[in-house]
C-alpha cells in the first residue's frame, strides 16, 4: 500500500468507517493471533479481541507509516500477553469445558483437521524448546516482520541483545529439529 494510501486509510478508521476498521483488521489480525498462539497465549482470540480494542481506543495518537503501524500493533499484542498470562497465573481453573465436536463432521474433515493438530503440534514442540524471549524474538522477527530495532523497543530489550536471543533461538531450533531427523 501507498503511504498516501495508508495515511487515507489510518485517517478513515479514526473517523470511524467502517470499512477502513475491516481492512486494518483483516490486514494485521492473522499475523497476530498466529504470535499469540504460537506463545501458547491461555486465549488468543479474547487477548487478539484486546490488541485491536486497544489498536481502536489509541489510533488517535498513533502516528507513522505502515511498518511503524505493523510494530505498534505488535508491541500492544505483546503487552497484552504479558497481561493475559497474568490474569491466568491469578485463575488458572477453566470450570467450562471445551464444547464438543459437531456429530456431522466428515471423514475428510476429521483428516485435515487431524494433520492440521499434527502440524501445529511439531510446531509448538519446536517452539517449547525455546526460551520465552528467545521465542518472543523469533516470533516478531517472523510473524510481525518486525526489524531488530523495532523487536528491541516491543520487548524492552537493547539491539545486541535482541540479535543474540535471536542467534540462540535459531541455534536450538536447528539442534531440536536435528534430534527429529
Amino acid at each position: 500500500m501507498s503511504k498516501e494510501g495508508f495515511r487515507a486509510l489510518l485517517e478513515a478508521a479514526r473517523e470511524g468507517s467502517e470499512s477502513a476498521w475491516t481492512v486494518i483488521y483483516r490486514g494485521y489480525a492473522p499475523q497476530v493471533l498466529g504470535y499469540l498462539r504460537a506463545n501458547r497465549a491461555p486465549e488468543p482470540d479474547d487477548t487478539l479481541s484486546e490488541v485491536f480494542l486497544q489498536v481502536a481506543r489509541d489510533l488517535h495518537g498513533f502516528d507513522g507509516d505502515e511498518r511503524a503501524f505493523r510494530a505498534w500493533v505488535f508491541t500492544i499484542a505483546q503487552h497484552r500477553l504479558i497481561d493475559a498470562r497474568r490474569r491466568f497465573a491469578r485463575r488458572p481453573v477453566d470450570p467450562v469445558a471445551d464444547p464438543p465436536e459437531p456429530a456431522t463432521a466428515t471423514l475428510d474433515d476429521a483428516a485435515e483437521r487431524a494433520l492440521a493438530r499434527i502440524g501445529a503440534e511439531e510446531v509448538h514442540r519446536v517452539l517449547d524448546a525455546l526460551s520465552p524471549d528467545q521465542r518472543a524474538v523469533l516470533l516478531l522477527r517472523v510473524l510481525g516482520e518486525l526489524t531488530v530495532d523495532e523487536v528491541a523497543g516491543a520487548l524492552g530489550k537493547r539491539r545486541g541483545a535482541v540479535k543474540a536471543l535471536q542467534r540462540r533461538g535459531l541455534a536450538a531450533i536447528r539442534r531440536e529439529l536435528g534430534r527429529r531427523a
